[in-house]
This record gives structure tokens, sequence and C-alpha cells, in this order.
């Protein structure tokens, strides 16, 4: 039996903390490195990079982060392994290879491909979510750089680990196991105190003005502990392992092309300071099909902001957004989706002139770009001497610009070739798995004994005992809640039903909102399927990608129990 396998991560998103690679090389002993570079937002990013420039296609700043970080990587023995190839990973391994020549290192780099498929028609890329086996055949083959298209995120620790133990594919437990810690690695510092709801708990005793990248120690059996590099920002505990744990998922059972991991089977529990185990995590037969991402150009965006101060807000608004409309009226090309927002920033006897404004936002899209461009720029300025009192705007609006539509459809796994091309440029096809389960709705678990009734209870912040964390999928977002004692369990799982929460968000009221629970974790998951409408870079919605969606809710009132408060 080998001893664990100690692999961190560098990256949680393209553009993400620069020397976090060169942190993670230097502290402490690890045997892998994992970045994660790719988003639905990155690909549709890549692929306007690759439209003027057929050789991009790839996070550049990778290489750059290399430049210092190759010779230490090769003098620790560390392997390293990231998706940043994005959609032209043989470019970027041949980039690699330049490099390492240049420095005078003799590195074997190798990558995985075959997740790029024909593009539909009027779109602008596809690619398949691949799992982590060609990882695996690329580091047995004796690679010290594997470089990767769009797999899915959790790959990049399970291929590391199928590799380091030895795992067939049909080990499922184990397999799941390593998913789970990969999806716990996968976005970087938010697993040690970034974006943590109970970030004001973490300051009496931590600094976390600068938290530390994490990383799992993955046993054989693939159970886990996560952690840190000591002496690090930030912290690892239950609590941010947990929120990490419920970002951006569904129902309990999390799919991947290698094997299906039961989110309600999962059990975390102190190791240590800034030690978290993981453990029990049952794993089942991936499902049959692969999801693909679609990219394509949706049509042209154009936004004003008009700044309403002093009194009268209302009244400001009404007025700007008649003319506004009239405006549009009389224009050859009105747009075809206009959308209008109040945000009420603005304090009464306010001590200074921004505090006492508030933001109308305009936002209009239209696949005529005439009809985002001079028509909403010569409503908005025109307006500049025949308006509310005080009119201005935060910038001039501009020409528009084109906005993307991020969507998935699923394959037949069988239609996707997935290779390794291995550092000796062999090229080694992945065998298809063994077996496959469709993939189907686990039966909601009893709720726990609700607590007595009768108790006095007070108006307050759902967030004074709940945290929650909520993300994108396409159009859906999703919101984990959870709570860290048994009673207040009793409570959630009852009070915040899907009712309750559209009551809490209204927006979501007309929209198809799923509920799953996770008593393990003490946690409720939310899916609100359409609130992002053609997805995050569509930018249909004040927060396009519902990263604050969960700490709305957390900011709405409702009856809790004294004794939990």
């Amino acid at each position: 039996m080998r001893r664990p396998l100690r692999i961190a991560n560098a990256s949680g998103f393209y553009g993400d903390r620069f020397d976090a690679m060169r942190e993670m090389l230097t502290g402490g002993p690890i045997d892998v490195l994992t970045g994660d570079y790719l988003a639905e937002l990155t690909m549709l990013i890549l692929g306007r990079d690759r439209l003027k420039d057929p050789r991009l296609g790839y996070a550049k700043t990778f290489l750059r982060q290399l430049e210092e970080c190759l010779g230490i990587a090769h003098e620790s023995g560390v392997r390293i392994v990231t998706n940043a190839g994005g959609l032209n990973p043989a470019g970027l391994a041949d980039g690699i290879r330049e490099l390492a020549a240049g420095l005078g290192l003799p590195l074997r780099v190798a990558h995985v491909e075959g997740d790029s498929l024909p593009p539909r028609p009027g779109g602008l890329t596809a690619h398949a979510y691949l799992g982590g086996t060609g990882i695996t055949a690329c580091l047995a083959a004796g690679a010290d750089v594997v470089v990767t298209g769009r797999v899915t995120d959790a790959a990049l620790v399970t291929g590391p680990a199928a590799w380091w133990h030895g795992w067939g594919p049909e080990e499922y437990d184990a397999l799941a196991g390593a998913v789970i810690a990969g999806h716990v690695l996968e976005c970087g510092t938010q697993a040690t105190g970034g974006n943590y709801a109970f970030f004001r708990d973490l300051l009496r005793d931590h600094d976390i003005r600068r938290p530390g990248f994490p990383l799992a120690e993955i046993h054989s059996d693939g159970t886990s502990v996560i952690g840190k590099h000591p002496g690090t920002g930030g912290v690892v505990d239950v609590g941010t392992v947990t929120a990490q744990l419920l970002y951006e998922t569904g129902g309990a059972r999390y799919a991947g092309p290698d094997v299906t991991a039961r989110l309600d089977t999962v059990r975390l529990a102190a190791d240590g300071p800034d030690r978290v185990r993981i453990t029990g995590v049952r794993g089942e037969e991936p499902p049959p099909t692969l999801k693909v991402g679609l990219c394509r150009i949706g049509g042209w965006r154009n936004e004003v902001v008009f700044v309403l101060s002093g009194l009268d807000i209302e009244a400001k608004a009404e007025l700007v957004r008649a003319q506004v409309e009239e405006s549009f009226r009389r224009a050859k090309s009105r747009p075809s989706d206009i959308r209008w927002e109040l945000a009420r920033t603005d304090h009464p006897d306010a001590p200074t002139e921004e505090t006492s404004s508030a933001l109308l936002r305009l936002v209009v899209r239209d696949p005529d770009p005439d009809a985002v461009g001079r028509t909403v720029s010569g409503a908005a300025i025109e307006l500049a001497l025949g308006s509310y009192p005080g009119f201005h705007v935060t910038a001039p609006p501009g020409k528009g610009a084109p906005y993307g539509v991020f969507e998935a459809e699923y394959v037949d796994a069988g239609e996707v070739e997935h290779v390794a091309v291995l550092p000796d440029g062999v090229r080694e096809s992945m065998p298809r798995p063994v077996r496959t389960q469709v993939l189907e709705d686990v039966a909601e678990p009893a709720l726990p004994e609700p607590l007595p009734g009768g108790a006095p209870t007070r108006r307050a912040p759902l967030g004074l005992v709940a945290g929650a964390r909520s993300g994108d999928k396409g159009g859906a977002a999703n919101v984990g809640v959870w709570v860290t004692s048994d009673d207040a369990w009793r409570w959630l799982a009852h009070e915040l039903t899907v009712e309750r929460f559209q009551e809490l968000i209204p927006e979501s009221r007309q929209l198809k909102v799923v509920r799953n629970q996770f008593p393990l974790l003490r946690a409720l998951n939310f899916t609100v399927h359409g609130l992002l409408g053609e997805g995050v870079a569509s930018q249909a919605r004040f927060d396009p990608q519902a990263k604050a969606l969960g700490e709305w809710l957390r900011s709405r009132h409702l009856d809790i129990p004294e004794v939990l408060l």
C-alpha cells in the first residue's frame, strides 16, 4: 500500500493569484500540483482569442507562471497537471517544451485531447467534459507536466490519484472519494476561508487577508484529509470545507465521466489544526453520457447607469424611463430586450453626494448591433440637458459589445474519443467505462424530528444561524445552505422549504426550484432553474454568476427560535 498522495491546487480560475504556484511549490512537500483555469465564461473568452490567432486558445498566464516555477518543480520532483490548455492543449504543451528547452530542463510533457467537438451551427465552441483516465495514462508514461483541455474540474485530482494508487476503473468508492477531494480543491482559496459566510468568526483567531491554497492527502481507499501549507493564511475547518462541497452542486448524485459520487454519503470531521478528514464517500457507475459545453455569440449588449441624487428618487427614475422609452419608440431600431433596475443606494440627509444617490441601470440586448449602439447612446446622452435635475451617468454609453451564451447538451460517451498524447508522441485512446448507470434522483431522506413547538421566536436574518454559498451552472443558480448544530438542522430542514425559499427570493417565484437534503452535512441545496437566463456571459442580471445570491438569502428575515439565536 502506497503512502497518501499529497496533491495541491494553485489556481481556481483564469486570473487567480499569480504567485500561488510558487507558494505551493516552496511552502511544503507535495507530489502533484494542479491548476484549474477553465470555467464556462473562460471557454468563450478563449474561443474569441483563437478567432484572432489560431495559435492561441490556452491560458497564457500559466506559461508566465512556469517561467519562474518550472525549475523548482523539476528539482523537487513535483508533477504538474492543469487544464490551462483550454481549446489548444497541444499548443500549450509545445510552449512548455520550448520553455523547458530554454531553461535547460529535461522535462517530459504530455497532453490530453479529444474534448473538442465540431461546433454546432452558429456556435463558437463545443467541448465534452472528459474524465481523469487520460491524465492517469500520461503520468504512468512518465510525464512531468500534463496539459488538458476541457476535463471536469475534479478530474485534475482523480487522474493523479488513480495513477498514484493504481486504482482500476471500477474502484468506484475510491474514485468517488477523489472526486470529492477534487471538488474541494478546485476553487482554490474558497476551501481555506475565502468567500466564507461566517468570515467574522474566522477573524477572531485567523488572518484571512491572504488565504493559502488548499491541498489534500488522498489515501489508497479514497479517504482524504484537506489541509494547507503551514504558515499560510486562512483556515481549513469543517465549515470552510462544507461551504465548498455545496458550491455549484445539485442533487445527491454528483456525476462525472469516471464515477458518480454520492454527496449524501460524505462525512467530515476535524483532524487537527487546519485539517479536515473526508470519509464514507460511496461511488456508483458513471452515466452513459458526457456533458458538452456549447458557446456561441448570443447577440449584442449595451448598458447605461443613470445617477439619481437627493430627493424624489422614484419620480426621477420614472421620468428618465419614460423619456428613454419615447426615444426608443421614435428610433428606427428598438432593442428587443430592455431591462431597468433601480438600486436604492441613497440615504436620507446624506453627508456625501455619493451616499445621497441611487443608481438606475438600463441594460439592452438585440441580435442587431445598431439596435444597441447609436439608438441607446443617443437616447441617453441627448437627455443631458432635458431630464431630471442633477442628470449624469456613471460612464458614457459605448457602441455595445457582443455577449456570449453557454448551453449544455449530452452525448453518448462512445461518440467522444478521449486521447492521451504521451511524452514520446504516442497517441493512446482511453477505454470507455465498462459499466454505466443512467442518472436517477435519490429518494429524499426522512426529515429530522422537528424542534418542540411553542418555543419563543424572534424575527431575524437567516444568516445568524445558517451559512450559504451560491454559484452558477449555465442558466441555473445553486444555493447551498448549512448549519452547525443538530438543533439548527432540525429547524432548518422543516423551515426552509421550496415555498419559503421562493418567498424570501422573489426572483425565483415563477421559476422551477429543486431542494435536496444532505443530512450528514446538515445542509440543503436549492437549484433555481433559469435564474441566470442564458448563462453568465449573457449578463442577464445584476449578479450574473449568482455569487451573492446566498448572501442575499442570509440577509432575509424570518421567525427563528430564540434558542438558536
